[in-house]
């Protein structure tokens, strides 16, 4: 299951996905022996307590995975750790925040899903998207939004062509009849179509 534990928070935060067990909503929270997967928070947001949030749901976590590291996905950060005694998995350990390198092309257990790293930098060098073919599932970060937005590049490491090939590198890699749901660093969800809104924002960034 995934679950934005930023939903309705009024603050300037990124989403918070708690992933644990399958990806689907249609599926059991727990396999038949019980197995809820690996306990993951992807990207931990800021200015705001998560960490109740995450006790609502699960009673411990594996891991901290980030996308990237700009502030707002990360200023929860210290806090969950310390609170979890967990470790945090991202592109660049040179980054304070990144304790265990995924190399691009890498794979990280999220839930009970194995998730291939794509490095697609543009909008921070670092960034990642998580993708589970199996599930139909992508965890987009900001490079892609909701309607066609896509991840601003007038910040310190943006690069507008880099942020475009890295659209297209996304949308040639994914399945697009079998991509399910497109869980994004602000923002809603995407889960009817989400194909449709990554192709938007290759076009998009070419346009604006």
């Amino acid at each position: 299951m995934i679950h934005n534990l930023a939903a309705g928070v009024q603050a300037f935060t990124s989403n918070a996905f708690l992933v644990s067990g399958p990806a689907s909503a249609d599926s059991p929270a727990t396999t038949d022996d019980g197995d809820a997967g690996r306990r993951v928070l992807v990207d931990t947001g800021s200015n705001f307590d998560v960490l109740p949030l995450v006790r609502e749901r699960v009673d411990d976590l594996d891991a901290v995975v980030l996308t990237h590291t700009h502030h707002d996905h990360v200023g929860n950060l210290e806090a969950v750790c310390d609170a979890f005694g967990v470790e945090t998995w991202g592109f660049d350990t040179s980054q304070p925040s990144v304790d265990n390198e995924i190399p691009d092309g890498g794979s990280v257990e999220l839930g009970l899903g194995d998730y291939e790293a794509l490095h697609t930098p543009g909008h921070k060098n670092d960034h990642l998207c998580l993708y589970d073919e199996d599930a139909g599932v992508l965890f987009a970060g900001d490079l892609i939004f909701q309607n066609g937005g896509f991840g601003r590049t007038d910040l310190e490491e943006g690069d507008r062509d880099a942020l475009i090939r890295s659209i297209d590198r996304v949308r040639d890699r994914v399945d697009g009849d079998g991509l399910r749901e497109l869980h994004v660093g602000h923002g809603p969800s995407v889960l009817d179509s989400p194909f449709d809104h990554v192709e938007l924002a290759g076009r998009a960034a070419r346009t604006r």
